[in-house]
């Protein structure tokens, strides 16, 4: 046994280019230095008795070193059907499957099932040795990422645990998550009652303009919830927002032009009133481009502040969406009527 090289030691050093906190998904967090560590030429006998009375981290694989280089790796297995006189080298793989620090825990983990080995070792990209990663560690990554994955098929953006425990929380802690939300929606139906009673003039000299508020609202409201659907599972299996931004703006500029040419012919068909018609239609083209941008926005946001997106986005891009509707048709209206 070497004891220079057994016993713990930081297995992140002396790599460069990344901070601990991108250092916790990757195989460096997960590989320890304190692990039996033997020479090419350290016979059976003598490993035997340097592992007696000493407590590692794990020891289901040994490795074995030249220098701080690792050169093999020996089972326990292996090193206990050996013969007393056997050297380490006579009985170590000298191509074991080794992943560099950086390298992501999944695929560490995968690496480790996929070569049926019960330890993974870490090396740096000059062939230094940086730990091992033992077998339970590989198994809770497994595991992690399987939950991970699971609970992104869907639809949650952290694990499914999160996900069970939010299905089955008690009634204190539902109100708890859903209350404040919808508070914020209240609070903004109250105030879009307050902008439309500021267009009371507008309001009495074309009352046709009351009737399709309900519509211009809904249509925002729908395009918007698309969008947020969209976003949300998008963000779910690591999209970003980056990725859709564009595409989903030109999505909603198209699809209020459609509404709107599509809404107009029949307004002016049966209330014949030809400004009204053309300010539900102006209203729907903004309306919908703008509520579009406001559900790209907010889940992203509460995404990034570490809330779920689920919980919070809907209720909130509502208001918004509704307050800015109402505004926008009533501007518009005003300025045409």
């Amino acid at each position: 046994m070497n004891p220079s090289l057994s016993g713990t030691a930081d297995p992140n050093q002396p790599v460069t280019g990344r901070g601990p906190a991108d250092l916790l998904s990757t195989a460096a967090a997960h590989a320890s230095m304190n692990v039996p560590v033997v020479a090419a030429t350290d016979i059976a006998d003598e490993v035997h008795a340097g592992l007696r009375g000493r407590k590692f981290d794990s020891a289901a694989v040994l490795a074995v070193c030249r220098g701080d280089a690792l050169i093999g790796l020996v089972t326990i297995e292996q090193l206990l059907a050996a013969s007393p006189d056997t050297p380490m080298s006579a009985i170590m793989d000298a191509r074991p499957p080794v992943v560099h620090p950086h390298v992501d825990q999944e695929k560490a983990a995968r690496q480790a099932v996929q070569n049926r080995e019960p330890g993974l070792a870490v090396i740096t990209p000059d062939g230094r040795f940086r730990g091992l990663i033992s077998a339970q560690r590989l198994l809770g990554v497994l595991i992690e990422e399987h939950d991970e994955d699971l609970a992104r098929l869907g639809g949650f953006l952290t694990t499914s645990a999160s996900a069970r425990s939010a299905s089955t929380e008690r009634v204190a802690r539902r109100l708890w998550h859903r209350l404040p939300w919808l508070l914020v929606g209240l609070a903004g139906a109250l105030l879009a009652a307050g902008i439309v009673g500021s267009f009371e003039e507008l309001l009495a000299r074309q009352v046709l303009v009351a009737l399709f508020v309900p519509g211009v609202v809904y249509i925002a409201d729908a395009v918007g919830t698309q969008t947020a659907a969209l976003v949300i599972r998008g963000l779910s299996v690591g999209i970003g927002i980056g990725r859709v931004a564009l595409r989903e703006v030109v999505t909603g500029v198209l699809l209020g032009t459609l509404l709107a040419a599509i809404a107009f012919p029949p307004i002016l068909l049966v209330w014949g009133d030809f400004q009204v018609a053309l300010a539900v239609s102006a209203a729907l083209l903004v309306a919908s481009s703008i509520a579009t941008a406001i559900a790209m926005a907010l889940p992203w946001l509460l995404h990034r502040l570490g809330r779920d997106p689920a919980f919070g986005s809907g209720p909130l891009a509502t208001v918004v969406q509704d307050l800015l509707s109402v505004y926008v048709y009533f501007v518009i209206a005003t300025a045409l009527l």
